[in-house]
């Protein structure tokens, strides 16, 4: 019988793929745990990301979990357990738990719900991640989100047609779109979904279209995006890897729609023939189209359009205008990085705008 260290070692490589936090790397774990995590990321410290079950029956073309004959497993307590010893020799400090699905979902999902149930009554009340399976019970669902501080449920791609060239078994609409629904309900501003960019050949205007209305709909606190990689013997062996770049764009996309508010009519013109996203940082092509701005009377939407100004900048601005006139880049409080990227962007009054830092350094 595989021993807890060789059931680690496998289980959480096969998890390498679904996303919990920002700022996470998991390295291999082995007898010998080792997770490194960006503290600086925030929420749920140094992340173990398991497998309950290391094999699947169903028949996701990119997927390494399903090649995994092996069968290798922790039932629920052991895997408790085992979390648990981590967590108080300070080796973890949060879990992600999801599972490949070997047999009956209702019955993996039991297993996961009641892994966490074993986690919390036994006195664990730090961060629990659990994913939900494609086709879960609705009943399960709000049992997951009783326990787990996030749950989520991978999207994947955009619709049933794309769907389909990575599954025949799951079903868009059912087992995905409508359990999203379900998990909206079970835990408003609690769940998150991740989108496998570039694996079923979906078009960048496919996915606007998709996260868009995923955000209308559902309201996830937030989507992942994951570049498509292409595993030695999964069905899309033989398909180009999609660019890291393309997922970097589409987090900044993201960003845009999600935390600065941009509308669909603004970002439109960014996929070039209505398809493809280029890679530039959006925010600055959409710029690069705008007169620039006064920081002593612009609008708090105008500001957060300028390259170098969020959300947090835009409201310090608005602060400082209203005790003193801002006549010079200094006067903005803007880190030396995010102004250079600012200030083709803005006009001061009663002053020629600068272009460069050389004024004020």
């Amino acid at each position: 019988m595989p021993g807890c260290g060789e059931k680690l070692e496998k289980l959480t490589s096969g998890s390498q793929f679904d996303v919990c936090m920002p700022g996470e790397c998991l390295q291999m774990l082995t007898s010998s745990a080792c997770i490194t995590y960006n503290q600086n990321a925030g929420g749920c410290n140094r992340m173990l990301k398991v497998l309950l079950h290391g094999s699947c029956s169903y028949d996701c073309a990119y997927c390494p979990v399903r090649l995994d004959r092996s069968r290798l497993a922790f039932a629920p307590r052991e895997l408790a357990e085992t979390f648990l010893n981590l967590y108080q020799k300070n080796l973890a400090g949060g879990l992600l738990l999801t599972s490949g699905i070997p047999y009956d979902t209702d019955e993996v999902m039991g297993e996961l719900i009641e892994t966490a149930r074993i986690l919390r009554s036994g006195g664990y009340s730090g961060y629990l991640h659990l994913k939900i399976l494609p086709g879960a019970r609705r009943e399960d669902i709000c049992e997951a989100a009783r326990f787990a501080d996030r749950i989520s449920l991978n999207v994947e791609t955009t619709g049933e047609s794309r769907l389909r060239t990575l599954s025949g078994i799951k079903e868009y609409a059912g087992d995905i779109i409508k359990r999203l629904g379900w998990i909206a309900e079970a835990a408003p501003g609690r769940h998150t979904t991740q989108l496998v960019i570039g694996a079923a050949g979906e078009t960048d205007s496919e996915i606007f279209d998709c996260v868009t209305s995923l955000y209308e709909r559902v309201s996830p606190s937030r989507i992942y995006y994951s570049a498509f990689r292409a595993l030695p013997k999964t069905r899309l062996a033989l398909r180009e890897s999609t660019p890291a770049w393309r997922s970097r764009r589409w987090y900044q996309m993201d960003y845009l729609i999600r935390e600065y508010g941009f509308n669909r009519t603004e970002l439109l013109p960014l996929l070039e023939d209505h398809s493809t996203l280029p890679n530039d940082d959006p925010k600055a092509l959409l710029a690069r189209g705008r007169e620039p701005v006064d920081p002593n009377s612009a609008s708090f939407a105008d500001l957060i359009h300028v390259p170098g100004i969020g959300t947090v900048t835009a409201h310090a601005i608005l602060q400082t205008r209203e005790r003193r006139t801002i006549r010079t880049p200094r006067d903005l409080g803007v880190s030396g990085s995010c102004l250079k990227q600012a200030l083709p962007y803005l006009a001061f009054s009663g002053a020629a705008r600068q272009a460069t830092l050389a004024g004020f350094r």
